[in-house]
């Protein structure tokens, strides 16, 4: 008789250790972390434990990703306090970017809107935000559903980051829509794993949409007021420095 055949007649026969039950004490199996012999009860009780442990590190892990997703909710409202209270485009690029530096600890960002270009405000030419944009790269922009997250492969976003380019490893693209896609916002970090192509884009995504919204009722004509960012409030490139070395 084969072990299946075995296992098979146990399966079928559930009855069968209460008319055999004193077989129980009888039996021993090899013991899980060494070679001694232990009885058939205690085997099962080391396996109960070991599903314990299991568990348990699965809730502790949990627990822990609750927390973080509560942390960084906490940081979401921040942020969204911070844009609807901009009056006016400077506000509300410095707000965004400090909150992308402070809280979210993003030591790189850079943001060009184009689908407003006819409409910009005079003052806005000479913005960062609002420099031409290829059309490769906007085809690029409006194809993301997702936010896109991994190594930066598209070399125009890449200089958005002016003098840091050279030293980011990492990248998130999130797309500005409306109706249509009209604009782009890029994290970068030296760090090669702070965004990688398996990471969760939720909160990625609620944040190009939280930025979306103000970015096109600031940028449109007839809207909302704009002032240019003075060159004190971001670096030449519309792009952070962290004041840590972490991305």
């Amino acid at each position: 008789m084969k072990d299946d055949d075995v296992a098979r007649y146990l399966r079928e026969n559930p009855g069968f250790f209460e008319n055999y039950a004193d077989m129980l004490a009888e039996i021993t199996v090899p013991h899980p972390h060494g070679g001694r012999a232990i009885p058939l009860s205690d085997r099962q009780m080391l396996g109960l434990r070991e599903k314990s442990k299991a568990l348990e590190s699965r809730l502790a892990e949990l627990l822990q990703i609750g927390e973080e997703n509560d942390a960084i909710g906490e940081k979401m409202h921040r942020l969204s306090l911070a844009l609807l209270a901009a009056p006016d485009m400077q506000s509300l690029l410095s707000a965004l970017y400090m909150h992308l530096r402070e809280d979210f600890a993003v030591p790189h960002c850079a943001l060009r809107i184009w689908g407003a270009e006819s409409g910009a405000p005079r003052d806005a030419a000479e913005a960062a935000e609002f420099r031409p944009v290829g059309e490769q790269l906007k085809r690029y922009a409006a194809s993301l559903s997702h936010p896109f997250c991994g190594p930066s492969g598209d070399a125009e976003a890449a200089a958005w980051f002016g003098e840091s380019a050279s030293h980011i490893r990492s990248v998130a693209h999130m797309a500005l829509r409306d109706r249509e896609c009209f604009g782009m916002l890029a994290l970068g970090s030296e760090d090669v794993l702070r965004f990688y192509p398996e990471m969760g884009t939720l909160y990625l995504k609620r944040m190009g949409d939280l930025a979306s919204a103000p970015c096109l009722d600031f940028s449109s004509p007839g809207r909302r007021e704009w002032h240019a960012i003075p060159a004190s409030s971001c670096s030449k490139s519309s792009s952070i420095s962290s004041r840590t070395s972490g991305g």
